[in-house]
């Protein structure tokens, strides 16, 4: 019997990572990511999976951003209750993302009752909070180059692909076939991260292509957002960094704490950490040394090179503060969360930043600010952007194209197919021509939906 595979997401977009591997009457999905961006993207969020949750055997997540993770509570409350395998790092971080992102959606639907924005009566949450805290009981977690039996006769294994704490690529072996799926791999010269490892054997690839259409800027982050901030101190205004909690959050800190000790940003400028999210990710990385550069005296800095800001009040008395300052809070794309009260207050005044720290989702409020667009659109009302808009460039934790070709060059042989997936279509193409073109192997980039064979 053959094995297939169906791109329920992460085709042609960079979002909702789901792939459903099918043998005979068995399947498993790797990963199980919500929908991101472009509302007609978060309106799939709402579609029944074309398979009963109860009917797929097992789930693999091969790291915890939502893009990958998010949808699990909504597939265990709709019937899902086998097992839920991930790394150590994977299992920590979920035990805090998922649950925010059902609170977050819970504040969100009962902000749009509250002041009439929902076309329904009344909003709902996709999930909750209790959801998610109730999927978190199905997570096994497994260490890297180990392998398990996540169905009977299947064989997976975790190897290391930087990116985030735990972030894996996973070797799934069924039927004969071992099947290759990257996960978002990081970047072989990551200002956080360790780089990820050799790819093993595989007869098909699956790999993202986030950056498959570009390379990173030589300059690192530390040489952007030096003078960025340091221009930010001289005039006494607020930078307001909307950052992803598991990752970005920590890079920026490291590199404001790295900032602060040679002398290229004053020492005395106040940073805030708004977001229990990145706080607790922030401590993980104590708990995990073997994963990132950092040794024992520099995520010492970076932990104690902010304030803390847990509490919606502690939150809301930033508000009361002059700058300068700089604030970082969640989400990374400002699509959610305490960031956007942030930016309605400060997003009007020319003396404020907004540093935006890696790619932005088209549709995303993100992407509107990084577009130069005179206003963005927060909790119902247009507000205006007077401050300056930095993008970093060098922020991602994401391989670029070169790093991706690399990775794929690692390789002991060549696969039978690769498939390319987790890319806007011009990323996801432009990486499809240089393996073909490179390599000269097979290359696909599979539309939503579709299903092609392992």
């Amino acid at each position: 019997m053959s094995v297939s595979i169906t791109f329920l997401g992460g085709a042609s977009t960079v979002t909702g990572s789901k792939y459903l591997v099918r043998h005979g009457a068995e399947t498993l999905l790797v990963d199980c990511g919500l929908f991101q961006g472009y509302k007609q993207l978060r309106l799939r969020n709402w579609n029944p999976l074309p398979v009963a949750p109860s009917q797929i055997h097992a789930v693999i997540l091969t790291h915890a951003h939502l893009d990958h993770s998010g949808y699990l509570p909504l597939l265990a409350r709709e019937g899902y209750g086998g097992h839920v395998h991930a790394t150590r790092g994977t299992r920590e971080l979920c035990a805090v993302l998922l649950p925010d992102s059902g609170h977050i959606q819970e504040e969100d639907a009962a902000f749009a009752n509250r002041h009439g924005f929902s076309k329904h009566a009344p909003a709902l949450p996709l999930y909750t909070r209790k959801d998610a805290l109730a999927c978190l009981k199905l997570i096994k977690q497994h260490d890297f180059s180990h392998s398990f039996e996540p169905v009977k006769g299947w064989r997976a294994t975790f190897f290391r692909a930087g990116h985030i704490l735990g972030a894996a690529s996973l070797l799934l072996e069924v039927a004969g076939r071992r099947i290759l799926f990257s996960g978002d791999l990081g970047r072989t010269d990551d200002f956080l991260m360790n780089p990820p490892d050799r790819a093993p054997a595989a007869d098909t690839v699956v790999i993202e292509s986030t950056y498959g259409d570009r390379t990173h800027p030589k300059e690192d982050v530390l040489a952007e957002l030096g003078p960025a901030l340091h221009r930010l101190a001289g005039r006494g205004g607020v930078a307001v960094i909307p950052v992803f909690a598991v990752g970005r959050a920590q890079e920026i800190l490291h590199a404001i704490a790295v900032l602060k000790a040679r002398g290229e940003i004053p020492s005395r400028l106040p940073v805030f950490l708004d977001s229990p999210m990145a706080i607790h990710t922030t401590h993980l990385f104590e708990h995990f040394p073997d994963e990132h550069r950092l040794d024992a005296r520099a995520v010492k800095a970076m932990t104690h090179c902010a304030t803390m800001v847990n509490t919606p009040d502690e939150s809301k008395a930033l508000a009361r503060r002059h700058g300068p300052m700089v604030i970082l809070a969640a989400s990374g794309m400002a699509t959610g969360g305490r960031v956007l009260h942030h930016l309605a207050l400060y997003a009007g005044d020319h003396r404020n930043m907004i540093v935006l720290t890696g790619f932005q989702s088209p549709g995303t409020r993100g992407a509107t600010l990084a577009s130069g667009a005179p206003s963005v659109r927060i909790h119902g009302k247009d507000v205006s952007v007077g401050a300056e808009v930095v993008q970093l460039q060098s922020a991602s934790a994401h391989a670029d194209a070169p790093q991706l070709m690399a990775w794929l060059g690692t390789l002991p042989s060549a696969p039978s197919q690769v498939y390319i997936v987790h890319g806007e279509s011009g990323a996801s193409d432009a990486l499809r021509q240089r393996i073909e073109h490179g390599l000269g192997w097979r290359a696909l980039a599979p539309e939503h939906g579709a299903t092609w064979p392992a």
